[in-house]
């Protein structure tokens, strides 16, 4: 067999072993988005769990406030929806996308709901709206170390698919990059309305 035709194999060889390691790496970073967004989802899970039990307890106290809380309700089971469609597919783009715009709503509603909450010192009194509060606030700080895991493994996934040669397996294959998860403004406009206990 002549020399040319062995390093002809060879090369062949080495390309089809380099395409395989970059197509498994790729796979490996979008499984680590996907815990990271299961860490994320544990602790929306908590939240949409805690959000009724505080609006059932604010009920007594807030009767003229009805809109305030079914918008709070409402947007509660939207971005737990769009939690569920994130869950299914944690690296789609547009899911993410949906559950963020989703989760900017609710930011949105609880503030608004702790910003008329302030008008109400027998609701701001209250143990278990306090007990309640206490717990969402705590379940932020969770979910805010949990977005930077997922956002570092969102970085690392979209370094690797981006980069040449491994963009030419990830294009053949359809990898596509993952969408970072930013904080709300709203979440920070919110803790300045908590209820000050």
């Amino acid at each position: 067999m002549p020399v040319s035709t062995l390093v002809l194999f060879a090369a062949l060889a080495l390309l089809i072993f380099w395409a395989v390691g970059a197509y498994n790496r790729l796979v490996r970073l979008k499984n680590t988005i996907a815990n990271a967004y299961g860490q994320i989802d544990v602790q929306l899970k908590r939240r949409y769990d805690l959000i009724p039990n505080l609006v059932d307890a604010a009920k007594k106290y807030l009767q003229h406030e009805q809109s305030t809380l079914e918008a709070v309700t409402l947007a509660r089971n939207q971005a737990r929806s769009a939690s569920d469609a994130v869950r299914a597919r944690p690296a789609n783009a547009a899911a993410m996308t949906a559950l963020v715009a989703a989760e900017q709503v609710l930011e949105g509603s609880l503030g608004r709901l702790f910003a008329v909450a302030e008008a109400y010192p027998e609701l701001k009194a209250d143990q278990t709206i306090r007990e309640l509060s206490e717990e969402l606030t705590s379940t932020e700080n969770k979910v805010a170390f949990a977005r930077q895991a997922y956002n570092d493994a969102a970085l690392d996934f979209n370094n690797a698919q981006g980069q040449f040669p491994a963009l030419l397996i990830a294009r053949l294959f359809g990898f596509a990059p993952s969408v970072m998860l930013r904080s709300t403004d709203s979440a920070a406009e919110r803790q300045a309305v908590r209820i000050s206990m």
